[in-house]
C-alpha cells in the first residue's frame, strides 16, 4: 500500500491548540496517510496570512483554522478559493450558531479564553493570598498585598477581603488592638494602598454583643462593653491618623457598596500616579 502524504496548516490568532487536536483526531482515522501538521499561531493581520497560503500551495495543504476575527477568516476563505486551498473552519459556525441561538453579538476578541484563565487562577491566588494573611496571622503580606484593611475587630475586615480577592484583588487585614502595637510592616508600605475601617460605636457594640451571644459567651464581656469600645475605636483613628491612609466608616453599608468604595479609592490614587 503506498503511503500518501498531507500537509495541514493549523492557523490561529491564538495558540492553536484547539485545531490541532481536531486535526489530528481527524488525520487518525486514515490508516495508510502520513499526515504533517505545522501550527502558525498568533495570526492577526491578512499580510501574514497571505505569506502563510503562499507556503500552503507549495505544499497543497489543507487549512484548518480557528479565528474570531470575521474579517480575516473571510479573508482567509477568499484567498483560498483563488489559490485553490482547501479550508476547514472550525470555530466560525459554532460562533454564527450561538449568536443566532441568543441573540447576542460576540466578542470578536482573540485568546479570550487565555485570558478568563488568567483572570481565573488570579483570583484563586488572591483568595488564597487572604486567608494567608487575615486577622494579621503574618504581618509581612502587607508588603506583598494590593491593599491593606486595618480596623478594630468586627468592622467588616475579613468578609471585605474575601470579597476584593474574588475581584482579584491581594488584600491583607491588619486587627487594631490598643494593648498590642501594629507591625512596623504597616508603616513602610504607601499609605495609599491602606484602608482604615471604622463603624459606629452603637453598632460595633450590638454587633459584639450577638457574636458573643452566638459563642455562648455572657454579654457582659469586656469586648461588647461600649466604653471599651470607644477607646479601641479612638485608638484606631490614632493609628489611622499615623498611618495617612483614607478612612471609611461602614456603618449601614452593604460589603458590596464598601469594596466599591475601596476601589474606588485604589483606582483614584493609580490614576493620580
Amino acid at each position: 500500500m503506498t503511503t500518501q502524504n498531507t500537509v495541514i496548516y493549523v492557523i490561529s490568532d491564538a495558540l492553536g491548540e484547539t485545531a490541532e487536536f481536531v486535526s489530528r483526531a481527524a488525520a487518525a482515522q486514515f490508516l495508510g496517510v502520513k499526515t504533517r501538521i505545522r501550527r502558525v499561531p498568533y495570526v492577526r493581520d491578512e499580510l501574514h496570512l497571505e505569506d502563510i497560503m503562499e507556503e500552503a500551495v507549495a505544499e497543497r495543504a489543507i487549512l484548518v483554522y480557528t479565528l474570531v476575527l470575521k474579517e480575516l477568516r473571510d479573508y482567509l476563505e477568499k484567498k483560498a478559493i483563488e489559490k485553490g486551498l482547501r479550508t476547514v473552519d472550525i470555530l466560525g459556525p459554532l460562533i454564527g450558531a450561538l449568536a443566532s441561538q441568543t441573540g447576542l453579538e460576540p466578542t470578536h476578541i482573540p485568546n479570550i479564553i487565555h485570558r478568563l484563565d488568567e483572570q481565573y487562577f488570579r483570583k484563586v491566588e488572591a483568595v488564597e493570598f487572604a486567608v494567608k494573611y487575615d486577622d494579621g496571622k503574618d504581618p509581612r503580606g502587607v508588603l506583598y498585598a494590593d491593599v491593606v484593611l486595618i480596623g478594630v475587630s468586627r468592622t467588616s475586615k475579613t468578609p471585605l477581603s474575601m470579597y476584593l480577592a474574588h475581584k482579584g484583588l491581594k488584600a491583607a487585614n491588619i486587627p487594631l488592638v490598643p494593648e498590642v502595637n501594629p507591625p512596623e510592616e504597616l508603616f513602610s508600605i504607601s499609605p495609599r494602598k491602606v484602608i482604615g475601617l471604622t463603624l459606629r460605636p452603637e453598632l460595633l457594640n450590638s454587633i459584639r454583643t450577638e457574636r458573643l451571644k452566638t459563642l455562648g459567651l455572657r454579654a457582659g464581656s469586656d469586648y461588647a462593653n461600649l466604653d471599651r469600645i470607644m477607646h479601641e475605636l479612638e485608638y484606631g483613628r490614632s493609628v489611622m491618623k499615623r498611618v495617612g491612609c483614607p478612612v471609611i466608616d461602614a456603618t449601614g453599608k452593604a460589603v458590596e457598596e464598601t469594596a466599591s468604595i475601596v476601589l474606588e479609592l485604589l483606582f483614584k490614587e493609580d490614576r493620580n500616579e
